[in-house]
C-alpha cells in the first residue's frame, strides 16, 4: 500500500461469527490507515466497493468534525428534534435555527449586554408577545439578576 499516504491496508473480508455470518453474510471492505497527525492506527469497515480506500478512510477520518458540527448544534440552535423527515425540511429548520442565533449575536453586540446568548432566547421565548423593547428587557432582567444576588447572601450581622 502507499504508506505516503497513510493506507496501510484494502482488504475484502467476511465475517466469520456465527451471529454476525447470519445477521450480515455479505462480504466487507477492511481498511487499515496510519493518522501520522495522532500517531495512531484507524481501521475502517464498510461495504463500499466504490470509493478508493484512500478517500473512504478521509471520510471516516472527518466523521468526528460532523458529529462535533451536530454537537453545536444540539447545544447552541436548541433544536431538540426534526419537525420534518425530508433533507429539505432538515436544512430548513436548521438554516433557520443559524439565522435565529445569528441575530441574537448581532443583538447582544448591539446592545453590548452582559447576558449570554442562552439567557437573551430564554428571555426572548417568554416574553415573545410583549411590545417592550429588547433593551429594556435585558436591562430589567440584569438589574433583577443583580438584586436576586445580593438577597440570596445570608445577612450574619442584624
Amino acid at each position: 500500500m502507499d504508506t505516503s499516504t497513510g493506507l496501510r491496508c484494502d482488504q475484502t473480508i467476511a465475517l466469520t461469527a456465527p451471529a454476525a455470518t447470519k445477521d450480515y453474510p455479505q462480504h466487507l471492505r477492511r481498511i487499515k490507515f496510519y493518522d501520522a497527525e495522532h500517531d495512531r492506527y484507524l481501521v475502517f469497515l464498510t461495504n463500499n466497493f466504490d470509493l478508493h480506500a484512500l478517500t473512504i478512510a478521509q471520510l471516516y477520518r472527518c466523521r468526528w468534525q460532523v458529529e462535533l458540527f451536530f454537537k453545536w448544534i444540539k447545544q447552541h440552535l436548541r433544536i431538540k428534534r426534526s419537525y420534518g423527515i425530508t433533507e429539505n425540511a432538515v436544512k430548513t429548520q436548521i438554516w433557520i435555527a443559524i439565522a435565529v442565533y445569528v441575530l441574537v449575536a448581532i443583538v447582544k453586540k448591539r446592545l453590548d449586554t452582559e447576558a449570554s446568548l442562552y439567557k437573551i432566547l430564554q428571555i426572548l421565548s417568554l416574553t415573545l408577545f410583549e411590545k417592550t423593547p429588547l433593551d429594556q428587557l435585558l436591562k430589567n432582567t440584569e438589574s433583577q439578576m443583580a438584586t436576586s444576588q445580593d438577597n440570596n447572601q445570608m445577612n450574619l450581622f442584624n
